[in-house]
């Protein structure tokens, strides 16, 4: 993972410190990319611990289409629980409800509970990820599936330029929880190999970036599964890339380690289509990481 951490580097040295809209202060540049190979290993950070259970997970649940925390909480994930209580609050506000604190309310979103205002249930995050990926709304009312028509493309079509998957929804960005950072990926076939390619608006690169490698790196990967390729290389174009201050002490000490060779990822041989996978189909393997670094959450 050294095109990560040359990322921070390049960012502690040339990046411009910045207000930001949760009052934190960051220090980022704006446009860059790096380059993964697939075949040299899954690129999973070895500088720092990573929550792989909660990079599979919600890649899962976005592959479901499902946009309530329901899922993730049931399965021990709560890293959209923030998002979805601030959604919920602002909810309460807009209708002039109590609102719950914000244990009881992850427990109102695991059992499925519906609330007091009219048509929301606890823990949704309207039309985030999920449903952009996989109900887009068409403007004849019915519903563009974004997943399985660039999997048939890659299939029947495999030069195609436009296999593109958008969750930036212009006319429903406001309506989301939290609009989407990563907005666009694509996918190139050539050589047998699928390659894709992410852009993501914003990047919070101590916490998320990582994260987004790993998660776009095996959502490729079971891709090429279903579709017959061999995975290829996942370039990551950020736009404002940056860390945010109270992280700069955690980005130094990760940079003083040395980075440790790459996991293997291995998916499930018998589960053929990528909306068959589930948890257990995943196995990695080799993962040797340092020591978790504690960081306050800035989002």
């Amino acid at each position: 993972m050294k095109q990560y951490l040359d990322l921070l580097r390049t960012i502690r040295r040339d990046g411009v410190v910045r207000d930001d809209r949760t009052g934190t202060g960051t220090k980022g540049i704006f446009g860059y990319q790096m380059r993964f190979d697939l075949s040299e290993g899954f690129p999973l950070l070895t500088t720092k611990k990573m929550f792989v259970k909660g990079i599979i997970h919600e890649l899962l649940w976005f592959l479901r289409g499902d946009t309530n925390i329901r899922y993730l909480v049931e399965n021990g994930v709560h890293i959209w629980d923030g998002d979805a209580y601030r959604h919920y609050n602002e909810l309460c506000i807009r209708h002039g409800v109590l609102p719950l604190d914000m244990p009881t309310f992850v427990e109102a979103a695991r059992d499925g509970a519906e609330s007091p205002i009219d048509g929301y249930r606890f823990g949704d995050l309207d039309h985030v990820y999920g449903y952009q990926w996989r109900s887009w709304p068409a403007a004849d009312g019915g519903a563009i599936d974004q997943i399985r028509n660039v999997i048939e493309t890659i299939k029947r079509n495999p030069t195609s330029r436009r296999m593109i998957v958008s969750a930036w929804n212009v006319a429903e960005i406001d309506r989301m929880a939290l609009p989407p950072c990563h907005v666009l990926f694509q996918f190139h076939v050539a050589e047998g190999r699928l390659s894709c390619q992410l852009y993501q608006r914003s990047a919070d690169t101590f916490l998320g970036v990582p994260f987004n490698i790993a998660s776009y790196a095996l959502l490729t990967m079971m891709i090429a599964r279903e579709c017959d390729l061999t995975p290829g290389d996942f370039i990551h174009t950020l736009g404002d890339t940056h860390i945010y201050l109270n992280h700069l002490e955690q980005v130094d000490e990760q940079l003083s380690r040395t980075p440790r060779q790459l996991p293997r990822m291995r998916l499930n041989e018998e589960v053929g289509s990528v909306f068959d996978f589930r948890y257990e189909d995943f196995s990695l393997e080799g993962y040797d990481p340092w020591p978790a670094i504690k960081a306050e959450l800035s989002f």
